[in-house]
């Protein structure tokens, strides 16, 4: 590798890794405050949330090599040309193109290092995502008595608490209402302080009060005439109650709910799920055309089948037989008539409606297939955008290439996102709408490398306002000429 590629890749790479980690920082946080509410409260440990901020923060990597790959274009070319040493690489006469090769080719590598990282590496992270975000949401929240009011967050539960000491736990005035029989308030708990526990599995929870009363009612009975309830009071100078408890604990799953999630699925997959969902779609409208050419559907279908194969032309003088019939018979065939063409089309509506929802899911496909090519094809139209805007621009550092970056950006997700939502919804194709945001930014960066290469001064603030001036200049110049004329015409007006 020759010394000026070395250089090239040397003031590219530092900006590239900066840019990379500032961008996956940024998109963790994102995420952190998109399920923060499902981390709070949990009692999780440290390793499963920073498991849960691992994994989510991977699944963005194909996501911000992107934007990572036009902000260091940008930041490394306008550096390069703010300090005059772009100036100097083509005052010996080396050329734009050969400039960016190396970084060219560094661009290519990273889109199909992007490429392998979502076929192989973002399955994986999303299946995990997905696991942990699955037995987080089912985990129960902690159990937090509160005081003052009846706490009903453990099941067939009911507890009261007057006021707790916070440095020990020591809980004072407390009523205890125990459903768990499923008979109603049969019975209830009352002492004069006491503390809870879970146990280490965290499937029990021990309650110890001290001196109190049990009051429990016994099952009904007969006794001659009369219904007798039998009550009993106990005191106690201790109790313990053990509950189990569900939910409470952190258990892993395998995340076998989610193998047929096409978020989790390599190319291969994909692409035998497409083809398989496809299949089912087609026997499906064979059948549906199999039913409804039937005669109990269409009339008469195979007679007009047979003609139209023989291409004989089918006539008939439906009017004069209509009307040779008698009133009644008329008004008989026209409500046969159209019960016939109400049912077709609710059996044709219904059956629209179940093959969009059946066609959804090859939809969702199509569209995960296609996404493994549009974001590792971003990072080379994004590096065509910001090579060469960089080298017009002429300005390094954070401020406008991070606003020109984040312009392009915005552009592109927004345009993206609106088009795998219209192609999941089906009103676009997934080929169509998961490729249309590359589509629009592809000529806007070959516009550029064209710009750049001519040493076009596409963003030179004096050679707009040099054009709006001499813009100004002819509009004074014509004004001034009607003026002219208008005032000899006056003139010679005036003398006759």
């Amino acid at each position: 590798m020759k010394i000026f590629d070395r250089f090239t890749l040397k003031s590219y790479l530092g900006p590239m890794i900066l840019t990379f980690f500032i961008v996956l920082f940024i998109l963790m946080l994102n995420f952190l405050w998109l399920y923060i509410d499902d981390l709070i409260g949990k009692g999780l440990s440290l390793s499963v949330i920073v498991e849960f901020i691992f994994w989510g923060t991977a699944s963005f990597i194909p996501l911000a090599l992107p934007l990572s790959t036009l902000l260091a274009s940008i930041m490394t070319m306008g550096n390069l040309g703010e300090s005059n040493e772009l100036l100097a690489m083509k005052s010996t006469g080396i050329s734009l193109q050969r400039i960016i090769r190396p970084l060219m080719a560094l661009a290519i590598t990273v889109s199909i290092g992007a490429f392998f990282i979502s076929n192989n590496f973002l399955p994986y992270a999303n299946l995990q995502i997905k696991t942990l975000l699955f037995d987080i949401k089912h985990k129960r929240e902690e159990i937090k008595i509160p005081a003052g009011v009846f706490y009903n967050g453990i099941e067939d539960l009911s507890l009261y608490v007057d006021r707790q000491d916070e440095a020990s736990g020591m809980m004072y005035n407390i009523m205890l209402y125990d459903h768990r029989a499923k008979k109603g308030n049969i019975s209830v708990t009352l002492a004069d302080s006491g503390y809870i526990r879970l146990t280490e599995n965290k499937q029990h929870i021990i309650f110890s009060f001290y001196h109190g009363y049990a009051y429990e009612e016994g099952e009904s009975g007969n006794q001659a005439k009369e219904m007798v309830y039998p009550f009993q009071r106990r005191y106690f100078d201790r109790q313990e109650v053990l509950v189990p408890l569900e939910g409470y604990d952190f258990q892993r799953s395998d995340g076998t709910r989610f193998s047929d999630d096409a978020q989790i699925q390599n190319i291969n997959r994909l692409s035998f799920m497409k083809d398989s969902l496809k299949s089912l779609l087609t026997a499906g409208n064979e059948r549906f055309l199999q039913t409804f050419v039937t005669p109990g559907y269409l009339p008469n279908y195979n007679l007009k089948d047979s003609v139209l194969r023989a291409r004989q032309i089918y006539t008939a003088a439906f009017d004069s037989l209509y009307r040779a019939f008698p009133v009644e018979k008329q008004l008989e065939a026209a409500k046969q008539a159209y019960n016939t063409i109400d049912r077709n089309a609710l059996y044709i509506a219904n059956y629209a409606a179940e093959q969009e929802k059946d066609d959804y899911p090859r939809r969702s496909v199509a569209i995960e297939w296609h996404r493994k090519f549009t974001l590792s094809f971003a990072c080379l139209i994004f590096f065509f955008i910001g090579a060469p805007l960089g080298a017009i621009i002429r300005k390094g550092g954070l401020g406008m290439p991070a606003v020109v970056s984040i312009f392009f950006f915005v552009i592109y997700w927004v345009i993206d996102i609106s088009g795998k939502k219209l192609s999941r919804d089906g009103a676009w194709d997934p080929l169509f709408g998961t490729w249309v945001s590359s589509m629009v930014l592809l000529p806007i960066g070959i516009f550029l490398t064209y710009k750049a290469t001519s040493d076009s001064s596409l963003f030179n603030a004096e050679k707009y306002i040099d054009f709006f001036r001499n813009i100004a200049k002819w509009l004074k110049k014509r004004r001034m000429k009607y003026e002219v004329a208008g005032a000899g015409v006056g003139g010679k007006f005036i003398n006759k």
